[in-house]
């Protein structure tokens, strides 16, 4: 690694050495933070290069860190010297703040100092030793996350994350805005692990746990590349965040309340009176796969959800909501929206999306599979086919994309039917692929409402 220390400004010679103490004790504080072992257990308990250290061992760490680290605790005392600084001429002089969660330790002074450059190595962006790189691609894993947490500077979370995915080789897409970040990504077993641990190890993101990631299997050939970049909004619900908060969000409720829920109050039409349960997701994801009781809105992606809410209200007044949607982000604003509108008893959440669910109730009342955005479509953890194939109707729940030239559909058709050439969505896309007509817009989007009226039952 090269030596970061001498790019960085110096410590002013006016700074007292009590100061100067201070700053390294932070900066050793957020070392350790990032060092902290991520096995939940509940002694104490600090990994660093290979090696494990108990509470009693703390002083063999410090000065571990203080020769096998010296750059990157170099790195940090700048770093918190140069926040210190910014929050000195704003009148406070506490450094108890600094680099804590909830604030960007590395937003400024991390960028001057070329902190994201390939040979820097800190704990929450670790250098991928290219060994590793080999491992079976077959052997790997898709992770699906996000964190709701105010973000002051989204556009360094965003460089670190193109880094961090960058070093491990990993394609997917990542969402950063001042709101929080979302994201998918895939990569070897190995590579995906790593991620998660460095994810956790980053100040801003040390309230994580590993429950906070969703795996399924798969690898980085799920992805065509990888895409990431600051957002107004980390999932595109259409409104700003300053006008609907992911802090006014629904009650949350884990797998097993929200299967007792269900059981309770869709068991027999006596209960379903007062309570709805409604799928916060689009129609071709609901269409392979849902809770049989469910609400299923007709729109084609969540920036309609809003404006369904709005046509929709009656379905909702003085009810019971039980929402769900994929991984739990969607339903997070999408809830709070809900809440705003005031014409609800309760509204609740499933906390970790359908995806938690499967896992710890794979043959519950979730029946088919679960779509996702990338280039598998989907997962499952039973062996209902819910949808049919366009064309002779038999089941079949795989998807493709449509046939016809710029038409981004997804098209059910059987194997059978797809020997026989019926790969496009509808008939006007069958005959733009004969005519070589390159218009986007077909019959499957121009006959549908683009705001449905629900009606129950």
């Amino acid at each position: 690694m090269a030596d970061i220390a001498h790019s960085l400004p110096k410590i002013p010679p006016d700074l007292c050495r009590k100061k100067d103490r201070l700053v390294t004790k932070r900066a050793y504080a957020l070392y350790l933070q990032g060092s902290r072992d991520i096995t939940e257990s509940s002694t104490p308990t600090w990994l660093c290069c290979s090696r494990y250290f108990t509470q009693e061992q703390l002083q063999h760490l410090y000065r571990h860190v203080a020769t096998a680290h010296a750059d990157e605790l170099a790195a940090l005392k700048q770093t918190v010297l140069a926040q210190w600084l910014e929050k000195t001429s704003d009148g406070d002089k506490s450094l108890a703040d600094v680099g804590n969660s909830g604030t960007v330790l590395s937003a400024a002074a991390a960028s001057a100092a070329a902190i994201y450059c390939e040979n820097v190595e800190l704990p929450w962006l670790p250098i991928y030793k290219s060994s590793q790189a080999q491992d079976d691609v077959s052997e790997g894993q898709v992770l699906l996350f996000y964190k709701y947490r105010d973000i002051s500077d989204p556009s360094d979370v965003c460089r670190w994350q193109r880094a961090l995915c960058s070093r491990l080789a990993l394609t997917g897409k990542v969402r950063v805005g001042t709101e929080g970040v979302n994201g998918t990504v895939g990569g070897t077993r190995r590579a995906t692990d790593d991620y998660v641990r460095a994810f956790r190890r980053h100040p801003l993101f040390t309230d994580m746990t590993t429950q906070d990631f969703k795996t399924s299997h798969g690898n980085a050939t799920a992805f065509d590349d990888l895409k990431v970049g600051v957002y107004e909004e980390i999932v595109p619900m259409g409104i700003s965040p300053q006008e609907i908060s992911y802090k006014l969000t629904g009650e949350h409720m884990t797998p097993a309340a929200f299967h007792r829920a269900i059981e309770e109050r869709f068991g027999s039409e006596s209960n379903a009176q007062d309570s709805v349960l409604l799928d916060c997701r689009n129609f071709y994801e609901s269409r392979i796969g849902s809770f049989k009781q469910a609400v299923l809105p007709n729109i084609r992606k969540f920036s309609y959800w809003p404006e369904y809410v709005d046509q929709n209200e009656q379905l909702f007044k003085d009810k019971n909501v039980f929402m769900y949607c994929t991984g739990g982000i969607r339903c997070e604003r999408g809830s709070a929206y809900l809440k705003a509108k005031g014409i609800c008893k309760e509204v609740y959440q499933l906390q970790g999306g359908i995806h938690r669910y499967m896992e710890e109730f794979p043959e519950g009342f979730f029946r088919g599979k679960l779509f996702v955005f990338d280039k598998r479509y989907s997962i499952q953890s039973n062996s209902d086919i819910t949808a049919e194939c366009s064309y002779c109707r038999r089941a079949w729940d795989e998807y493709d994309t449509c046939s016809s030239p710029h038409c981004h559909q997804l098209v059910l058709s059987c194997a059978d039917c797809r020997s026989e050439a019926l790969t496009a969505c509808c008939g006007q896309c069958e005959q733009k692929a004969r005519s070589g007509d390159s218009s986007e817009r077909c019959s499957c989007t121009s006959e549908r409402p683009r705001i449905p009226k629900q009606l129950l039952g």
